[in-house]
């Protein structure tokens, strides 16, 4: 069972997330996880403008993902940042590149997931992952949320993120929050609970 989990990262707290799903996809027997980054469409400059170079350089190393790894896994776990309560424009970019998946039907019946991040508590998590829910079913994907049997999500003795669409994280203003234990535990559990849903649906 092999589960892809493509996301794009600016300042590393999506990659962190990431890399937390793959650790969930890894609990379950039989399964496989593997990590691959959305092309960047941003120049350098900008990046450096935006002080994003730095931490980008931790998650260098995961490879850039082809449109075609897409087919061959058997479930796919995105991860994006908000943008104004969608997603990103890169990861909207390589989305857009699948037209001959869907021509083919390529994704019909594979099991597909989101997880986000925001800069603040209401900055678009619930919004972002619905709204790519949209392209998902459009691939004829099964989308697999984090059901509530994740308690994590209704702690109310700190601020999370969390929702039954999927799991996320708060970045802080300046991005200077990191994903904290609740959050990540609700990332390993999206893996956990894909995988498992993807094994179901391969019989």
């Amino acid at each position: 069972m092999k589960v892809l989990v493509v996301y794009y990262s600016m300042y590393g707290h999506i990659h962190r997330m990431a890399e937390a799903v793959a650790e969930g996809v890894r609990e379950v027997k039989g399964s496989s996880a593997e990590l691959r980054r959305v092309p960047e469409t941003l120049p350098e400059e900008a990046l450096k403008m935006m002080g994003a170079m730095e931490a980008q350089k931790a998650f260098a190393h995961v490879p850039v993902c082809t449109v075609d790894e897409l087919a061959g896994a058997d479930a796919v776990i995105f991860g994006t940042p908000t943008r104004f309560g969608n997603m990103c424009g890169q990861m909207r970019q390589f989305l857009d590149a699948t037209g001959r998946l869907w021509m083919k039907g390529a994704l019909v019946g594979k099991a597909g997931s989101v997880f986000t991040s925001s800069n603040t508590q209401h900055g678009g998590q619930e919004s972002t992952i619905l709204s790519f829910h949209i392209t998902l079913l459009h691939h004829g994907m099964v989308i697999v949320g984090l059901p509530y049997s994740f308690e994590g999500q209704m702690r109310m003795d700190e601020i999370t993120g969390g929702s039954p669409y999927g799991s996320s994280t708060i970045a802080g203003a300046k991005g200077e929050r990191t994903p904290s234990e609740n959050e990540l535990s609700a990332a390993r559990f999206q893996g956990r609970h894909v995988s498992t849903i993807a094994l179901k649906l391969a019989g």
